[in-house]
Order: structure tokens, then C-alpha cells, then sequence
């Protein structure tokens, strides 16, 4: 009795010992785990902002167009390592929130994104995750989400195009590059307040200072919030979202650039100018972005094909670098010689650039009419500037565009602004705003679509 009274004491001394060494093992494991990501955030997110550090709810979304904009959207989102299945919802709006019991899931395209490429970036890897709604109804207000089905975003709107041509109303920005949180932001924000209902904006390139430097990055879509979300977004790649990621490496767009937009690859294109030279084809308007930093010559030949191609009412083209640029000292003399006669050729109404930190706005040709209004009008050309760095107007060099058919209608240095663009039936509607939310600057084109003749007021 004595023996087997001594066997099961010994027993279950050894069983908790067991137990105790499973419980010291488990403890210090995950002592060592908590301690590991206690480290990761201290290594990797220190001196970072709350708003720059990934998390597992989703930052950073915005909106892109990916094909027809009457039955497509894209988002964009971006979260931390720890999320695994992100997935995207959208349905039809409703006036309450039953709507929500009717969406469609879309599971999302992940790509992990090292943002110690550049050193000058915290070393650490995100997630980016992005989705393309398709089969959408045109004309039509959609609400969506993302994340993961647990942490989600808000619910966000959207209208599509409709899809005939129909009236619409834009917003565009030159340069915002520096101080973006601090300065840039109340321009993007009173411009939503100026057109609320805006279906689209363009921004003209140079959005930052430093191509690949995250911090920067994190600025503007803080400075923009909800507005990202909501408007869809055309971005312009600038010479400023060209850098070196080392001293030994030639220049490259952002490396945030593709994994942050889901834009429109032109196949045909050199791969490298894929997802910054592209079309959009909102309601009968042609809206052609270039790259006016790199492979100039390869865009040439499809400028051409576009639009020779195009019977669009409209026809818009954005690039960042400016046509006729008013600031002093600069000049893109190949878009002069090689660009602008094409867009000449195929009847282009607006060019909008920025570059320039100044602004201008002039037509070609000239004005043959001694009033205000233009039997000879064709393209009317814009740069603008929406954040705080600005630069003098070179008046000379102005001039000289003379000789190119220029005609320089209206100046200003010194001031941050942003631009809404209406178009209704056979009129668009050009005003330029200060931050202070006041019109500087209108003007209106008209167009007889039968005949091409244009008037300028």
C-alpha cells in the first residue's frame, strides 16, 4: 500500500512538474513574442507620428478610376502585417442603413511594401490592399467599406458616371509639395467646401516634396481625410515623385506611387511609364494624363493615337510640367514644340500643369477680335500652384510665347488656390478660387459641337 501511495505522489509531483515547465515554457515564449513586437515598435516606428504608424484598421484609402468610370471604381487601402483576408463592401446607398445587408464582398489584391527601400524611411514592412468594384450601375450612388471583417472602415460614397454625356463638375490642384499638413491642407479642405459634389480631381503632380519619403506622404493623406475617400482621385506624377532611392541608383518614380494607386495600365506603353501616363473617359470628356519627366518621346506617338482616336465633346490633357511656363527661369520647350502641335491638331480645350508655383492663365491663338470674345479660340492653357512654396512670374519670357500664338489672359504669384471645373451641355466653366475661398479668376468656353467652333469669354 505504502508503495503505491509513494508511485502516485511521485506522480503527479512529476506531472506538475510538467505542467509548471509547459507553463514556464508558454510564459517565456510569449514574454519573448510580446517582447519582440515591443522591440519592432521601438526599432521601427520611433519618432513616427500616431497617424504614420500602420495598424490593423485601414489608413489611407482613396479612390481611383480603373477602367469605365459609369461601372468601375478602385480603392486603395493600406494596414500592418497582422491583417490576413482584407476584402472590400459596396452596395447601393439607401437612406438608412439597411443598404448594408445587401452588399457585395470583393476580396482584396494584397502586396507587402518595404518602406526601408528608402533609407531615409523608418524600416518597416505594410500592407497595401486594394480592390476594383465592377458591374456597377451608372448614374448611381454606392456606398463602401474595407478591411478585414473585423475592423472596418467607415461606410463611404461614391456616385458613378452617368453613361451618356451628362453634366459634371471637377476640381484641380497645381503643387501642393510642402508644408502639406500645416499649409496645403485648408486648400483641399475649402475646395471641398467651394464643390462638395465634385465627381473627380485631378492633382497636377509634385503632391510631395520628396518622392520617396513616407512622412511626406502620410501629410497628404492626412491633410485630405475623408476627401481621398470620397473623390476620386487623378493623380499627375511630378519631377518631385522622381528621386534616387541611393546615391548609386538612377532616378525612380515613388515607391509608394503603385502600391498606394490602382491606376489604368496603358498596355502598349513602355512598363515603365505604366500607371503615370493613362486616360480616363468621364461622360464623353477625354481626360489624357502624361509624364512629363520621363520618356517624352515614347508619350509623343501616343498622344497622337489618342487623340486622333477620340471623338469625346471634351478634351482635357494634365501633365505636371507647364506648357507655357510662367515662372521665371523655366521653360518645357519639347511640349512646345512637339506636344502642343498635336494639341492643335485634334482640338484640345484645356491643358492643366503646375510646376510652376505660379499662376497663368492664356489661350491659343491668339484673340482676333479687338472685344473679349475669340472667333479663333482652341486651347486654353492653366498652371496653377495649391500649396505654400511660390515663385516670381517671368514677364519677359512670357512674352516671348508670342511667337507660339500665346496669349497670356491672367496672372498671379504669391497665393495658394484651387480650381473647379463645370461643364453643362455645350459650356465649360473655368474658375480658379484663393484658400480664402474667393474667385480670382472665371472663364468660360463655348462650343458648337456640330461645327468644333469655339468662343472664348
Amino acid at each position: 500500500m505504502k508503495a503505491i501511495m509513494n508511485y502516485t505522489l511521485n506522480n503527479l509531483i512529476q506531472k506538475k512538474k510538467s505542467s509548471l515547465l509547459f507553463a514556464l515554457v508558454f510564459c517565456l515564449s510569449f514574454s519573448l513574442t510580446a517582447q519582440k513586437y515591443k522591440d519592432f515598435d521601438k526599432d521601427h516606428h520611433i519618432g513616427l507620428h500616431h497617424w504614420e504608424i500602420p495598424s490593423k484598421d485601414p489608413d489611407r484609402i482613396i479612390l481611383n478610376f480603373n477602367g469605365d468610370p459609369s461601372t468601375k471604381r478602385a480603392v486603395t487601402w493600406r494596414t500592418d502585417l497582422s491583417v490576413k483576408n482584407a476584402k472590400a463592401q459596396i452596395a447601393v446607398a439607401g437612406v438608412n442603413s439597411k443598404f448594408a445587408k445587401t452588399a457585395k464582398t470583393y476580396k482584396a489584391k494584397t502586396e507587402e511594401f518595404d518602406l526601408g527601400l528608402y533609407k531615409a524611411n523608418n524600416s518597416f514592412v505594410v500592407k497595401y490592399h486594394s480592390v476594383v468594384f465592377e458591374e456597377l450601375n451608372p448614374n448611381t450612388t454606392y456606398a463602401y467599406r474595407v478591411g478585414d471583417g473585423d475592423n472596418w472602415s467607415e461606410w463611404i460614397q461614391f456616385k458613378t458616371a452617368n453613361a451618356d454625356y451628362n453634366s459634371t463638375q471637377f476640381v484641380y490642384f497645381g503643387d501642393a509639395q510642402n508644408d502639406i499638413l500645416s499649409h496645403w491642407s485648408r486648400v483641399i479642405r475649402m475646395a471641398y467646401q467651394t464643390a462638395p459634389n465634385a465627381s473627380f480631381v485631378i492633382h497636377a503632380g509634385d503632391m510631395v516634396d520628396t518622392a520617396h519619403r513616407d512622412y511626406e506622404w502620410a501629410q497628404w493623406f492626412k491633410a485630405g481625410g475623408f476627401i481621398h475617400r470620397q473623390w476620386t482621385t487623378i493623380p499627375v506624377v511630378g519631377n518631385h515623385e522622381f528621386q534616387s532611392t541611393s546615391r548609386s541608383s538612377p532616378k525612380r518614380v515613388s515607391i509608394q506611387w503603385r502600391p498606394q494607386f490602382t491606376l489604368p495600365v496603358e498596355e502598349g506603353l513602355d512598363s515603365k511609364l505604366h500607371e503615370t501616363v493613362y486616360t480616363v473617359n468621364y461622360q464623353d470628356v477625354l481626360i489624357l494624363v502624361l509624364n512629363s519627366t520621363d520618356f517624352l518621346e515614347k508619350q509623343t506617338e501616343y498622344i497622337q493615337e489618342i487623340l486622333s482616336n477620340s471623338d469625346a465633346k471634351w478634351k482635357i490633357v494634365t501633365c505636371h510640367h507647364s506648357v507655357f511656363s510662367p515662372a521665371q527661369g523655366r521653360d518645357f520647350e519639347y511640349a512646345r514644340k512637339n506636344w502642343k502641335p498635336l494639341f492643335d491638331k485634334y482640338g484640345v480645350d484645356l491643358v492643366l500643369n503646375g510646376h510652376d508655383h505660379t499662376y497663368a492663365r492664356g489661350h491659343i491663338p491668339i484673340k482676333t477680335t479687338d472685344n473679349n470674345k475669340s472667333s479663333n479660340f482652341n486651347t486654353l492653357y492653366i498652371t496653377s500652384v495649391s500649396g505654400p512654396k511660390q515663385y516670381k512670374i517671368g514677364l519677359e519670357q512670357i512674352k516671348n510665347y508670342q511667337l507660339d500664338g500665346y496669349k497670356n489672359d491672367k496672372l498671379g504669384e504669391q497665393t495658394q488656390f484651387f480650381q473647379v471645373i463645370s461643364i453643362n451641355e455645350e459650356t465649360l466653366t473655368y474658375k480658379a478660387y484663393t484658400v480664402l475661398g474667393d474667385e480670382y479668376d472665371t472663364a468660360i468656353i463655348k462650343k458648337d459641337f456640330s461645327s468644333g467652333i469655339k468662343t472664348l469669354r
